[in-house]
């Protein structure tokens, strides 16, 4: 990896790490779900940076890809566990993190998540396999009670690429990716006190384009220009400000233009905690630029 694209990895880790520590402090009982997300969106423009993503903020059994909407009206409240994922971009290059915030009494739940992060990072070397790392995140969340998620991984990071090959899973698989110098990617262990599954729920809030083809509304092509500077990035049905949304979107991803990513949700009453950094594989270990 050249010395400036690896600059550009640790900068952005830098940053990310810096407003998400921040933010993560906004989130307390009876605070405004929708200032704290633009609260901290504001703040990595504030920095000159750009968002690789929508902030994520996935409440209790929901694991992943809720942000706010607009209008959004919910308050946190006693008892809530607040997934905070937050994706941060310079020139395209991608830093990929996360914490969880306890509004109530889940301290072990969370040192689930966060030990499997370390046991995880402790693992990535050249030569290492994806499977163990799995399985010592596995470890780490089912030896305190609870579950990893299994159909949630991390994932490799490329300029204006979120996801990609190595796929890092949760639990222990046999065999997997063997690393190599030079990889980036995203270690993010999910501990659920559910099943370890998730499925999409209805709420859908974010997307992406993944296609390029002419299309003859103009609500759409107006859409399609807006976030054409996300190089297919992700963006959040929010951040568009436009009325007949809830007919333009679905147009655009019953033609494969957009992808939709709906919120992913464990069972009902359950309970998801996450933790997650990025990681660039070096000769002899690795350096986590979001630390």
């Amino acid at each position: 990896m050249k010395d400036e694209i690896f600059e550009k990895y640790r900068e952005a880790g830098i940053l990310a790490a810096k407003i998400l520590n921040r933010g993560a402090q906004g989130i307390r009982i009876g605070a405004s779900y929708l200032d704290v997300v633009e609260s901290i969106e504001t703040q990595v423009k504030e920095e000159g940076a750009a968002l690789a993503f929508p902030l994520n903020l996935s409440l209790n059994e929901d694991a992943a890809h809720d942000t706010a909407s607009s209008g959004d009206m919910r308050r946190f409240v006693k008892g809530d566990v607040a997934k905070l994922d937050l994706g941060v971009q310079i020139d395209g290059y991608i830093a990929d993190t996360a914490t969880t915030v306890d509004l109530g009494n889940n301290a072990l739940l969370l040192q689930a998540s966060e030990q499997a992060l370390d046991a995880a990072i402790k693992k990535v070397r050249p030569g290492a396999t994806a499977g163990a790392i799995g399985a010592a995140i596995q470890q780490e969340i089912e030896s305190r009670g609870y579950r990893p998620v299994s159909n949630l991984t991390g994932h490799g990071l490329d300029r204006y690429i979120l996801h990609r090959p190595p796929t890092i899973p949760n639990v222990g698989i046999s065999g997997g990716v063997v690393l190599e110098e030079g990889m980036v990617f995203a270690i993010e262990p999910f501990a659920t006190t559910g099943s370890g599954h998730v499925g999409e729920k209805t709420r859908m809030e974010i997307y992406s384009q993944i296609a390029q083809k002419p299309v003859r509304i103009p609500s759409a092509r107006a859409i399609l220009e807006m976030v054409k500077d996300r190089h297919g990035l992700p963006f959040a049905r929010r951040w568009l400000g436009m009325k007949k949304l809830d007919l333009t979107l679905p147009a655009l991803v019953r033609s494969q233009v957009l992808r939709v990513y709906p919120v992913l949700s464990d069972i009902p009453g359950s309970l998801v905690s996450q933790a997650e950094h990025t990681v660039v594989v070096t000769s002899d270990g690795c350096i986590v630029t979001t630390r």
